[in-house]
């Protein structure tokens, strides 16, 4: 019936507002040389909508996804599989983001951390940087930026691998 349609509409639109340009994604961005073809994210939200959001935006573009919901879980899961990149949650449930990002900088060969939060603070933004964050994202982020912000950074240590300096 039409009034059974209205409520899933009304859902839909709040998780869009919260996801911001997941629709352009999914559904008419899927390309055929996906920008993050195999490349290891790992996501740490304790939001289950944004986690799911972020994972499928990346997948469509060709990463290889693994997800997090607290900072004791993230550390555990990028122990087991090192990914080289990880889109990090601020304010996390058991252990926050910083103490992750503070753990993962004593590796030899840390993951690139790009930090999302909706926190606008600019102490926040300086202690992040100050501990090593690749990027500082601020919620709600359009997911295309969140896939571009990826492939810069991602692109910068492959150039700064091969002895060329990243473009500015």
């Amino acid at each position: 019936t039409p009034s059974s349609h209205v409520p899933v509409r009304k859902v839909r639109r709040q998780r869009d507002e919260r996801l911001t340009g997941l629709p352009d994604i999914v559904h008419t961005r899927i390309m055929p040389d996906p920008r993050l073809s195999g490349l290891g994210v790992l996501i740490v939200d304790d939001d289950e909508d944004i986690l799911a959001g972020m994972a499928i935006a990346l997948r469509a573009e060709g990463a290889d996804v693994r997800t997090a919901s607290d900072g004791n879980e993230a550390l555990a899961e990028w122990r087991l599989n090192r990914s080289p990149v990880m889109v990090l949650d601020m304010m996390l449930p058991k252990r926050s983001g910083f103490l992750v990002l503070e753990e993962l900088m004593k590796s030899s060969s840390p993951p690139i951390v790009i930090m999302v939060t909706a926190n606008e603070g600019r102490r926040h933004m300086a202690y992040a940087e100050s501990l090593g964050v690749a990027a500082y994202l601020t919620k709600p982020i359009p997911l295309q930026l969140l896939i571009d912000t990826i492939c810069e950074l991602q692109s910068s240590r492959d150039d700064d691998s091969h002895g060329t300096m990243p473009a500015s």
